[in-house]
């Protein structure tokens, strides 16, 4: 299985950067899904699981940043799958949300992660639609 190194050509700064982002969101995810609530929880003394969000939805990004780098043959698909259906759920989570908003910091804060994952999947989108190449394997 090839690897790319960021530094070969300019499509490849622009997949390591979505990369890159990818694993950004994953660790913010983890933060205001996970790690925040459990801490808000046990120093108010409410059960643990009282503010958590629960999906995987980081690992995926993690597998897919991932993918991105090390580029195995099933890159431009799981890309392609990945962003269809995370757009389709966000834009799905917004109207439903933004037709009766509760900005209480949960939410808000779950409104603004989600604001930076769509727009990282539509470059990605984007990206596999305008220039499919950069995710697919390199050939030496």
């Amino acid at each position: 299985m090839p690897h790319s190194t960021p530094g070969q050509n300019p499509s490849n700064h622009w997949t390591s950067f979505l990369a890159h982002f990818l694993f950004i969101l994953a660790a913010w995810s983890i933060f205001i899904k996970y790690l925040f609530p459990i801490g808000f929880a046990l120093a108010t003394a409410e059960p643990i699981a009282t503010h958590v969000f629960w999906d995987f939805w980081p690992l995926i990004h993690i597998w897919l940043g991932w993918a991105l780098l090390a580029r195995p043959s099933y890159t431009y698909r799981l890309a392609i799958a990945v962003s269809v259906i995370e757009i389709a759920i966000i834009v799905g989570f917004f109207i439903w949300f933004l037709s009766d908003p509760d900005w209480t910091i949960w939410r808000t804060n779950w409104f603004v992660n989600k604001v930076f994952v769509l727009a990282c999947f539509v470059l990605l989108l984007g990206t596999a639609l305008r220039r499919p190449d950069t995710l697919k394997p390199e050939v030496p």
